[in-house]
């Protein structure tokens, strides 16, 4: 069964993204929830249609959970911007787009603390994401993920996001 590199490292960071050390996979996800930074990308096609992830059932993390389209963490040494490139390529094969940052935040669950760099884009091209990564994944209408939301189909970070940055009240 696949699983995730508990050894990987990650930065240590503050919350304004300045890096003071240096954890791994595991201590990242062990309750402690010391803050390391990760980064979303939300991928739009013209109709206005949001792609989302299928996690698999063997992370660590929300297995099984539809999830922003990609996500992932900075390595140890990787600035954002390399590290959205690179989790963008892994997960979903795309290579050509111009990625939008639209904000940073940080996220707490019960396991971890993240601090989050979404960015956004527009892509219309077929998507094919990685069977290794992830379960894969598809476009949902503005009302398929309004009318699912709360039913525990999403992740609670995905959610906490979407109603950030997407979600508009009538």
């Amino acid at each position: 069964m696949m699983k995730d590199n508990e050894k990987e490292m990650f930065p240590l960071v503050l919350e304004n993204g300045n890096i003071i050390g240096s954890i791994s996979r595991n201590e990242a996800h062990d309750g402690t929830k010391r803050l390391h930074p990760v980064v979303h990308l939300h991928v739009f096609n013209n109709r206005g249609e949001l792609y989302l992830q299928e996690r698999p059932a063997w992370k660590d993390i929300q297995p099984n959970k539809w999830d922003t389209a990609c996500g992932g963490h900075i390595d140890l040494g990787e600035n954002v911007e390399e590290a959205l490139k690179r989790e963008v390529k892994e997960e979903l094969g795309i290579t050509d787009y111009i990625p939008e940052r639209i904000g940073q935040y940080v996220f707490e669950s019960d396991r971890e603390k993240e601090l989050v760099y979404v960015h956004k884009t527009t892509y219309n091209e077929q998507i094919f994401p990685n069977a290794q990564e992830l379960n894969g994944g598809r476009f949902w209408t503005k009302e398929e993920i309004e009318s699912n939301l709360g039913k525990d189909i999403f992740t609670p970070n995905f959610e906490s996001e979407y109603k950030r940055f997407f979600h508009k009240e009538e």
